[in-house]
């Protein structure tokens, strides 16, 4: 079998390879949730070193949620493996790249236009990304999570909301995208080092103006009211020198009953926003039979669903998980994230520069007679880079993992443990986290320690 694979030209190896190792990743990703099933099916008791932290309800209802999750998740990946294996073997794309020449054409514009063309078949392969989607993403937000009373949403608010989310998508990616293509027509030699710098360009820039611009197109921010809380929290941040500027609460609530909080801006403008529904004594979800107000944004586009027991968190425990988060900042893991980000991309764009050239890479695709860079660029990052993307995404996970434990032991070093660790239990409540992991599939998926894991380093014991 191995001689009949190698004694193939070297563009059909190519295409097999990728093909092969893209099946290998999705059935060792099938094995981890198998066993992660396992795991939910098999413990239908909390275990006993759980027994003062969740009780057997909320046990029950994580387990029924993650497991509900699970078999979603397998489903949608056997999809999305398939949907892109025929995809390839039926030449979809470049299929839908010569219907984008087709329309460029009919509109006077020749094989020249080769970038106006890569925005089309851009634009094309997004509507088709977004229509097959569209019902495994319906099924997951008013299936999955209205059944386990997450959903916040109506149909026609979150249709809109996706309407909106791929106008504002094209309106960011065709720009960048154009001028991408056209810096690495024009850069040269070295065209790898003026693409990388453009990039990195537009990532500052997205990150500076997300928040502030883009973010309030889908959610209401208003600043946090004055108060015990507001003032704590700027206590808190000019005691490490943190140069807080604003604090908001975002309206997470119309959408779901997840809870997050964060911070974000460059240099001496930092902003940190709350989700409503982290804050116990804001959240609508805890005013359930009292008089909602309705902003002309979402009248009548969410749904309160009432609560048998407050979600959130006090303010102590609010100012533990801000110093927790504000840890993240102290600890420069921000900045390394963001300088190992950019190693990545700078070594990515110089070895596409390398291989950009090689016909066979395009050949093994179906462009036999063209080499668009746009293709090129998808075929590089997306195919033959997937083995290194593999293994750079477990080593972050890994470095995740450890940052997490880092700015926990920041929190507690704050004299903030003890809230923290009652912040925590709260959370994975409120969140349905089910705190028992298969420790393959937490090794190779978890970005944030499993629960007891925080927990045991936090201290076993919690000062009530």
């Amino acid at each position: 079998m191995l001689e009949t694979i190698f004694d193939l030209p070297v563009e059909k190896q190519i295409f097999y390879a990728v093909l092969g190792f893209s099946w290998t990743v999705y059935l060792w990703e099938a094995y981890l949730s198998y066993r992660q099933r396992s795991i939910y099916r098999s413990t239908t008791h909390v275990p006993q070193e759980l027994g003062k932290i969740m009780d057997s309800d909320t046990f029950e209802k994580s387990r029924l949620y993650q497991l509900d999750k699970s078999n979603f998740s397998f489903w949608s990946g056997l999809y999305s493996e398939t949907e892109g294996t025929l995809i390839l073997l039926l030449g979809g794309i470049p299929c839908l790249w010569g219907v984008a020449g087709s329309l460029t054409t009919r509109f006077g514009f020749g094989s020249e236009y080769e970038i106006l063309q890569s925005l089309v078949f851009l634009t094309l392969a997004t509507l088709f990304s977004a229509f097959t989607g569209l019902p495994w993403s319906l099924y997951n937000t008013f299936v999955i999570e209205d059944k386990h009373g997450f959903n916040q949403q109506t149909l026609g608010f979150f249709l809109k909301d996706a309407v909106k989310k791929f106008f504002v998508t094209q309106c960011i990616l065709m720009p960048v995208t154009s001028l991408l293509l056209y810096i690495i027509k024009i850069g040269g030699d070295y065209f790898f080092i003026y693409a990388w710098l453009f990039t990195l360009g537009v990532s500052l820039v997205l990150v500076t103006i997300y928040a502030d611009y883009i973010a309030p197109l889908f959610d209401k921010f208003t600043p946090l009211p004055e108060g015990e809380l507001k003032t704590d929290i700027e206590t808190m941040a000019k005691s490490i020198s943190f140069p807080l500027t604003k604090v908001y609460v975002v309206e997470g609530s119309k959408r779901s009953s997840h809870s997050n909080a964060y911070f974000y801006g460059f240099f001496k403008n930092k902003r940190i926003v709350l989700f409503d529904t982290l804050l116990e004594d804001y959240s609508p979800l805890n005013k359930s039979g009292e008089p909602q107000p309705e902003s002309d944004e979402v009248a009548g586009e969410s749904k309160a669903k009432p609560k048998n027991k407050k979600q959130g968190c006090n303010n102590p425990e609010i100012l533990a998980v801000l110093g927790h988060e504000l840890g993240h900042w102290k600890l420069g893991h921000t900045v390394k994230n963001i300088v190992i980000s950019q190693m990545n991309s700078f070594l990515c764009f110089s070895l596409f520069a390398v291989l950009i050239g090689r016909k066979e890479l395009f050949v093994a695709f179906g462009f036999y007679d063209s080499q668009p860079t746009l293709i090129g660029l998808m075929i590089i990052f997306q195919f033959i880079f997937s083995p290194y993307n593999e293994l750079l995404s477990f080593c972050l996970t890994v470095l995740s993992r450890r940052f997490e434990f880092q700015a926990d032991a920041f929190a507690r070093g704050m004299g903030k443990a003890s809230e923290l660790y009652s912040a925590l239990i709260k959370l994975n409540k409120d969140n349905l986290g089910f705190p028992v992991a298969d420790w393959l599939f937490s090794m190779w998926h978890y970005s944030h320690p499993p629960l007891l894991e925080r927990l045991r380093a936090l201290g076993s014991i919690k000062q009530d």
